[in-house]
This record gives structure tokens, C-alpha cells and sequence, in this order.
């Protein structure tokens, strides 16, 4: 997957901030934000039951 560099970032921007506008930016950005972190957290918590799971397994097991 290429990487993008600063001034593909630069552009991509300059067309978000056309499209949408400096007022929505923000409220845009918060909301991803709010969305990334909880991606995050869905992702603890789904390892954290698969280790449940593994260690039930090897109780099992035993």
C-alpha cells in the first residue's frame, strides 16, 4: 500500500475543507475521534473474552 506523504495530506484537506467547510471540520473531526476510540475499546474488550475463551479451553483440556 503506497504511503502518503505531506503534500498528498495537504491536498486531501484543502478538498475536505471545500467540501464540508472550516464550521463542520471540527464536529467531523470530533466524531471520528469519538468513533476510533471506541473501535478501540470493542477491540479490548473482543481480546479480552477470547482469552476468556482460551483459558476455559485449557481448563477444559486439563
Amino acid at each position: 500500500m503506497p504511503h502518503l506523504g505531506t503534500m498528498e495530506l495537504v491536498i486531501i484537506l484543502v478538498i475536505v475543507m471545500l467540501v464540508f467547510g472550516a464550521g463542520k471540520l471540527s464536529s467531523i473531526g470530533g466524531a471520528l475521534g469519538k468513533g476510533i476510540k471506541e473501535f478501540k475499546q470493542a477491540t479490548k474488550e473482543i481480546e479480552g473474552a477470547s482469552e476468556d475463551v482460551k483459558a476455559a479451553a485449557d481448563e477444559v483440556n486439563e
